[in-house]
């Protein structure tokens, strides 16, 4: 031990921490070794019955193509979540599937799904969850025949019937995210292993847990404001889906895809100053109510190769940010331009500005600056900087009544700060109307406050 050499025994012992450590099992004191050592093991390739790398990143499953998907429009219970366990409760390379594989599936057929990843490492802590959580987007999306958007329990995941034929499973599933995970983070992870879950009963029964989690890690940046930093972070996560597209992600403006908020781009920065979160400074404050830095243009110009030049983080009329096609929510300037409504990916209904989300997804996505129209992550609608040049949280009128009910408490805190405790039942769902002239007739009937503010387009 005097020259800094590690002893793993299975002999009784008083251990000294990191030094001298018993080990009781034989099978494990290899791996024991290794993470005292604080040695990376490169793994094998992927190895699955498809092709696998970064070239099928953004390709797309079609529903005529699709043998079974879960979440997203098949309205299915869908969640993912990366938690880190303490060490005896994660066996490394352990890979269990809960309820039927896609191979026990009739084709065409809809399942709900939970992923859910525990991880070990004597540097992994809780700040890294969230970072390594939002890779399974991307590890899965490099199998051939799969198809992975979204993130946490607002995801949407489908297999090709010609990567079923070629025998991809589920179960694939997890030979996948233990060998990318232990290959990209392998200086703060050791230890891998993964739980598909099918089983409806199963997925309701851990869904909880899920919801608590992010719950907390949203909380942990709920002090922060753009004010008090210099610094914001760019993420190009999903540029593979929209080259020209690049995410800037302030305080109090989450990732478009609601999975990544400020700390957890600070954190993914620490683990790899490589990676797709990196840290600009704002530099000098061009414009304050519209939210434009000189050092932020410059990052975005470089980073949409040299397609935009500016961007606004609180105005959707001028300069807005560009969406790739992961946002959660979608908010358009209403016909009159008098308001706005906020429609949710789970809506397949009609809105009232005469197009489903599908169709606005197909307007907004892809890298371009739409003004009326920008794609966010659903937890902005009740920041304090949501489209606050453009009137801000009062000028929502319509949305979906799934996603106004499973926000209300939110919405309702947000309403009350603002001194319009009413204002919640003022904002519309398809219930209600789902045209334009209903929703201009409902907001004279409620006195909507967005009929005293003056028209988005002057």
């Amino acid at each position: 031990m005097l020259n800094g050499a590690c002893i793993v025994t299975d002999q009784p012992v008083e251990g000294i921490p990191e030094k001298l450590v018993q080990v009781t099992e034989p099978g494990k004191m290899v791996q024991e070794a290794i993470e005292l050592r604080g040695i990376k093991v490169k793994l094998a390739p992927v190895n699955i019955p498809v092709a696998y790398g970064p070239a099928f990143e953004g390709e797309v499953v079609r529903r005529p193509d699709t043998y079974t998907e879960a979440g997203g429009a098949s309205k299915t219970l869908a969640f993912e979540l990366l938690r880190v366990r303490p060490e005896d409760e994660v066996q490394d390379g352990r890979i269990e599937v809960i309820g039927p594989d896609v191979d026990a599936m009739p084709e065409g057929g809809k399942t709900p799904i939970a992923i859910l990843v525990d991880v070990y490492g004597k540097r992994m802590s809780e700040d890294f969850e969230g970072v390594l959580e939002r890779r399974i987007h991307l590890f899965v999306n490099y199998a051939e025949g799969a198809w992975h958007t979204g993130q946490r329990n607002i995801l949407w995941i489908r297999l090709s019937k010609p990567a079923v034929a070629a025998g991809l499973r589920f179960k694939h599933f997890g030979d996948i995210l233990i060998t990318k995970l232990k290959e990209e983070f392998g200086n703060i992870v050791s230890r891998v292993q993964v739980t598909i879950v099918t089983d409806e009963n199963e997925v309701r029964k851990r869904l909880p847990e899920a919801l608590e989690v992010y719950a907390q890690r949203d909380a942990r940046v709920a002090g922060l404001t753009d004010e008090s930093v210099d610094t914001l972070y760019v993420c190009t996560l999903c540029s593979s889906f929209a080259p020209d597209h690049i995410c800037i992600i302030t305080p109090e403006r989450l990732g478009l895809c609601g999975a990544v908020n400020w700390l957890d781009a600070k954190a993914a920065e620490e683990i790899d100053p490589n990676g797709p979160n990196r840290g600009i400074l704002k530099g000098e404050c061009l414009d304050e109510t519209k939210g434009q830095w000189r050092g932020i243009n410059e990052a975005v110009f470089e980073g949409t190769h040299h397609k935009i030049e500016r961007f606004n983080a609180y105005t959707m009329m001028e300069d807005p940010m560009t969406s790739c096609g992961c946002f959660e929510v979608i908010v358009a300037m209403t016909a009159d331009a008098q308001a706005v409504i906020a429609v949710n990916r789970e809506y397949a209904g009609m809105t009232p500005i005469g197009m489903k989300f599908s169709s606005l997804a197909g307007s907004v996505g892809g890298g371009r600056q739409t003004p009326g129209f920008i794609g966010i992550g659903r937890k902005y609608i009740t920041s304090r900087k949501f489209i606050s040049a453009d009137g801000g949280f009062l000028r929502i009128a319509w949305m979906p009544r799934e996603l106004k009910e499973a926000m209300r408490d939110a919405l309702q805190k947000r309403a009350e700060e603002l001194g319009e405790p009413d204002f919640v039942d003022k904002i519309a769902d398809e219930t209600v109307t789902t045209d334009a002239e209903g929703l201009m007739e409902w907001m004279v009937k409620v006195d909507h406050p967005a009929l005293r503010m003056p028209p988005l387009l002057s």
